[in-house]
């Protein structure tokens, strides 16, 4: 009979540190296929950025890990389907806030139900143990992502 020895934490971290993105990434990929999504997965970075409240055009590109000009160019493009619009901050008329239109907030939100939907199916057909391992995986993941949020951006 062959041991089977649970892995150690330090192996299990750097399993997890190792596969979590790409695989996360490739979910996104697959469903974004599935979904025929209209916009691009970095519009839809940026839409649900914008979906926190108005951002600068730096500041977006920082948070999404764009350049600034690729940042602009795509807040052009999304402004013209009337998605996001423009203003100018009443105490700093230099400054200028990209945020989302009513639009642009029912597009994310559409979006999302498309995406919730096609994942549901799949999520489906799987066992009610995975499921609940997906689920657990799921609240784990949350408190990861706050715990970056936390981290300072370098």
């Amino acid at each position: 009979m062959i041991s089977q020895r649970t892995p150690t934490r330090p192996a299990q971290i750097d399993y997890v540190a190792s596969e979590l993105v790409p695989r996360a990434a490739l979910l996104t990929r697959l469903l974004l296929r599935q979904v025929d999504a209209e916009l691009s997965r970095t519009e839809l970075g940026l839409l649900r950025t914008l979906s926190d409240g108005p951002r600068r055009i730096t500041e977006l590109a920082e948070l999404e890990g764009l350049a600034q000009p690729t940042t602009t160019i795509m807040i052009k493009q999304l402004e013209q389907e009337g998605l996001v619009q423009r203003e100018r901050r009443s105490d700093d008329r230099r400054v200028v806030l990209v945020d989302l239109t009513e639009s642009g907030r029912l597009a994310l939100e559409a979006h999302r139900e498309r995406v919730r939907e096609a994942l549901s199916a799949y999520i489906a057909e799987i066992t009610d143990e995975q499921v609940d391992q997906l689920a657990a995986a799921t609240e784990t993941l949350a408190q990861l992502v706050t715990l970056l949020q936390q981290q300072p951006i370098h």
